[in-house]
């Protein structure tokens, strides 16, 4: 069953795929329309985001980002489905690095680097990093129930040089490119929600207590990785400009959640810059008001370990 709904969608895709890209964005107007005054996807998650992250301004505001992120979202998914058929110079005149020498610079030192950031802007453009960065790039994603939906998405993914390997798969990756001592930089989206009975930390994201993953950390400190924002902005539509941003050089040096921390005070600035152009579809804000629950969840795991 799977393979036959591979057949039937696929061709489609590869066609549109082949369109050029203004052709793309018009078909991103009519599913903006589609999506923002038709069907109001995620409507209420999407405002209920963005009111808890900017309660200073006005209902006209909110309301205004809201839209501004929508034309985005529908944007996004006509320039992911280009990617089954950009080329390596179309993505590098659109998705351009401000100063890959950053992390280059680690990787000639013989370090390995932990790449992370936040579902801003294109990242899925972020595909093109061993275009710029030295030596080997890999990347985590979700795998797809349709096998072979998967076994394509991922071929396409690694076009430009990623090594793909499933989320629950890479931290097994990583252990065993240490053993081999295969040195590598390490794409990891780190501004989900986690699931509060899986949450070691909480901290302030836009003035608000929440459960955050602390992944990205523990893998830097448990393999000495140098720990590297990225972030892609917005320049106009279709054309995007990514930069990076040390945020440890030697992570045992610092304090526990002390990475993380850093990393959100990161995002919270970029997203403030340009807050049209981030994720508001996910309930970032879910859990907010769980903490004395999760409290109360570590305090009988401590109980149970006596």
């Amino acid at each position: 069953m799977n393979s036959i709904v591979f057949y039937l969608t696929y061709p489609l895709i590869w066609l549109i795929s082949r369109l050029p890209m203004f052709l793309l964005y018009l078909i991103s107007d009519f599913l903006f329309f589609l999506v923002y005054y038709i069907f109001g996807y995620r409507k209420e998650v999407i405002m209920g985001n963005i009111s808890v992250a900017f309660p200073e301004k006005t209902d006209k505001e909110r309301k205004l980002i809201a839209k501004k992120f929508y034309k985005h979202f529908t944007d996004m998914i006509a320039e992911s489905l280009k990617s089954f058929a950009i080329t390596e110079k179309q993505i590098l005149k659109r998705y351009t690095y401000k100063n890959p020498e950053l992390v280059n610079k680690y990787v000639k030192e013989g370090k390995s680097v932990a790449l992370v950031s936040a579902h801003l802007a294109n990242w899925e453009w972020s595909f093109s990093l061993p275009l710029v960065i030295d030596g080997n790039v890999f990347g985590a994603y979700n795998k797809l129930r349709n096998e072979t939906f998967e076994k394509t998405l991922k071929e396409n993914r690694e076009k430009f040089g990623v090594v793909g390997a499933t989320t629950a798969n890479f931290i097994k990756l990583i252990k065993q490119n240490f053993k081999t001592k295969t040195q590598g930089s390490y794409i990891l989206l780190s501004d989900q929600s986690p699931h509060v009975e899986k949450t070691f930390h909480w901290a302030e994201f836009f003035g608000v207590k929440v459960p955050v993953h602390t992944g990205a950390e523990m893998l830097a400190k448990k393999h000495d990785l140098v720990v590297i924002n990225y972030r892609a902005k917005k320049i106009k539509r279709g054309y995007y400009e990514t930069d990076f941003e040390l945020i440890a050089e030697n992570p045992n040096d610092f304090k526990d959640y002390d990475i993380t921390e850093k990393f959100l005070k990161i995002t919270e600035r970029n997203v403030k810059e340009q807050p049209e152009f981030y994720l508001w579809s996910h309930k970032r804000f879910k859990h907010k008001d769980r903490f004395e629950e999760w409290k109360e969840i570590m305090k009988k795991r401590q109980e149970q370990k006596k």
